[in-house]
């Protein structure tokens, strides 16, 4: 019996782990059943933590190795594979960035891009600032049987930012650019490495186009397949507690967050990503 209870969130999507400390030593009967939580759940809420960067950093590694950022302007300077989430950024000409707007999953334009994403809850604001999740394998799972053959080898072109996105990122640094892929191919159909479920591996803002379509076929396609995907049947949000760590597997979710709070109140966050495999 394990010390600390992890209980589902949503028949579909989420659990949650109370009573454990991520400061600690967690021996391996633990780590197991954290990592089956994760890989069966998509979303991993572990309540009240107060944890320092290094601390995070060694908390995230029972999950895996950490993947390396793509944007090192965000990095901290005396902990670099941890960044940082801030609502106090701002674009070149003075607009406000809000890291994480509008539906996407993490850095799919990697030949290898992370199987999960790890957020410490810092600093929030009293209201708003939710995080909201897609279950992409459920939503797949209830595509008409013409839409899944259509799909089937079907190949996206994922780049930085797509010429079709409606948000903007914040600019690659010099040497980012350099070792960051111009365009990499993923399936928009992947199977995922540990529980075999298929899943819708979208992302609005890094798909470019689909091999072998025209943009006058390609892009309804991508439309129709993410207002599939985003019906309220497939999505767990989720309300952000002082301490919260939430990880989720990028290879079968989406997520965007919400800037609908006052931004007079900072919302500061770590996060820190971990190595995935090559989509198939």
């Amino acid at each position: 019996m394990h010390p600390f209870e992890i209980s589902q969130l949503l028949p579909h999507t989420g659990a949650e782990a109370l009573g454990i400390n991520l400061k600690n030593k967690i021996d391996d009967a633990a780590r197991r059943a954290l990592n089956a939580a994760f890989t069966a759940h998509g979303v991993l809420v572990i309540r009240n933590q107060t944890l320092s960067p290094q601390e995070l950093l060694s908390a995230v590694q029972l999950f895996g190795d950490v993947f390396p950022q793509h944007n090192p302007r965000f990095a901290l300077p005396d902990c670099p594979e941890i960044h940082y989430i801030s609502n106090q950024d701002k674009f070149p000409d003075g607009r406000r960035y809000i890291p994480g707007e509008g539906w996407h999953t993490d850095h799919s334009n990697d030949t290898r891009p992370p199987k999960a994403t790890v957020l410490h809850a810092v600093q929030l604001p009293e209201d708003g600032g939710d995080t909201q999740f897609l279950n992409m394998a459920a939503a797949y799972e209830a595509l008409p049987d013409r839409t899944r053959e259509r799909l089937d080898g079907l190949m996206a072109i994922h780049v930085y930012q797509s010429s079709h996105s409606q948000r903007k990122l914040m600019s690659l640094t010099e040497g980012a650019k350099e070792r960051v892929p111009n365009a990499v191919l993923h399936p928009l159909v992947r199977t995922h490495p540990e529980n075999g479920r298929k899943s819708l591996y979208l992302n609005p803002i890094r798909i470019e186009g689909i091999v072998g379509l025209d943009h006058k076929e390609a892009l309804p396609l991508l439309d129709e397949l993410l207002a599939h995907a985003t019906q309220p049947a497939f999505e767990y949000r989720h309300r952000w507690r002082p301490g919260d760590v939430v990880m989720w597997d990028n290879r079968c979710m989406l997520h965007k967050a919400n800037g609908d709070y006052d931004m007079g109140q900072m919302r500061y966050l770590y996060r820190v990503m971990l190595k995935g495999t090559v989509p198939v």
